[in-house]
């Protein structure tokens, strides 16, 4: 339709669709029609005591692990790396798939990633939106997660189950 601000089409059997509301910004599903998501589980180290959150752009007071829409061009890996560092200000090192994760009310499909964290910004891309950023244990996690991002409250839940390692 000319003059219409979101377009669709098919790529490689998966929905792609720009949202006028976030210029630059593409969302693929897949052939089920979800939204394709990524995002890492972000550890301080080896003995994944310690998992970095995020603030909610949304609602400033919650917290939830870093993590974003596929683009069409990304693969869920590359697009979790890259989601964790616009929102998080970190990078690291991806030991393994935690797994793929299903949020049938809000219809997005997540690979998620363990992360250990090798390198923090002084300064992120969305710390320009008012994200923080912070350390918790896995039981502090547990109940900040619990309260506004249940099925993300599952990832910590499947931590010591995956043993899929990222080659």
């Amino acid at each position: 339709m000319t003059g219409e601000l979101t377009r669709q089409f098919q790529v490689h059997r998966r929905m792609v669709k720009e949202k006028p509301e976030k210029p630059n910004s593409i969302r693929t599903y897949d052939e089920d029609g979800f939204k394709r998501r990524a995002a890492c589980l972000c550890f301080r180290d080896e003995t994944e005591q310690e998992v970095l959150l995020v603030s909610s752009t949304k609602h400033l007071d919650m917290w939830i692990v870093p993590g974003g829409g596929i683009e069409p061009t990304e693969d869920p890996l590359g697009a979790a790396e890259r989601e964790v560092f616009e929102e998080a200000g970190v990078r690291g090192v991806v030991k393994r798939r935690l797994g793929v994760f299903e949020n049938n009310e809000r219809k997005h499909r997540t690979s998620v990633y363990v992360l250990y964290v090798n390198e923090i910004v002084d300064h992120w891309l969305d710390q320009d939106l008012g994200r923080k950023r912070e350390w918790f244990t896995i039981d502090e996690a547990k109940k900040k997660l619990a309260q506004y991002k249940p099925v993300q409250h599952n990832y910590l839940e499947f931590i010591r189950k995956s043993t899929d390692e990222v080659t």
